[in-house]
């Protein structure tokens, strides 16, 4: 006996085939974009990162004058940056302290009664002073003199003529 019927594969339509391998096709193509989507959100958030760092490392000027002598010409640069807290001022000429002179910054906002905000390390290009932001606030000029070796006493006046003097004024961000 034989057997008549042979075993014919089943055949499938060829519309169904062509949904499967859209269907699979998308599903590569959504899971590569979802996989770029998250190494792209990553990276984004990496380099946020890493500028706020970079920023939050950079001086930030709040407060700056330019000190200016009789004949009206730059002298000293003065500037403050707050996350330091020092007063950074820059000689911009090459008068020297004498060896028993000292150079002392003072808040001259009333030229009455001047207070002392330090003594400039002798023969420094760019001295450094202690100061903070609320201190600060409060000036609006800013003189030099020339003083004994050590600076003025507590509670004494400068010497005067100033040797530079100017505003200081608060800076725009």
């Amino acid at each position: 006996m034989t057997d008549s019927t042979t075993d014919t594969p089943e055949v499938i339509p060829p519309y169904t085939t062509g949904w499967r391998l859209v269907a699979v096709i998308l599903m590569v193509v959504v899971a590569v974009g979802a996989a770029t989507g998250v190494g792209m959100y990553e990276m984004f958030n990496a380099q946020i990162v890493h500028l706020q760092t970079k920023l939050q490392n950079v001086p930030q000027t709040k407060y700056i004058a330019v000190l200016l002598d009789a004949k009206q010409a730059p002298g000293m640069l003065v500037t403050f940056d707050p996350q330091d807290s020092f007063l950074m001022l820059q000689r911009l000429t090459d008068i020297k302290e004498g060896p028993n002179d000292s150079l002392e910054l003072w808040d001259n906002t009333n030229s009455a009664k001047p207070v002392s905000l330090g003594v400039l390390t002798p023969k420094l290009r760019t001295a450094q002073l202690p100061m903070t932001s609320k201190r600060l606030s409060q000036v609006t000029q800013l003189a030099i003199s020339v003083e004994n070796r050590g600076g003025a006493e507590p509670g004494a006046h400068p010497l005067v003529p100033y040797l530079y003097s100017g505003a200081l004024i608060l800076k725009a961000l």
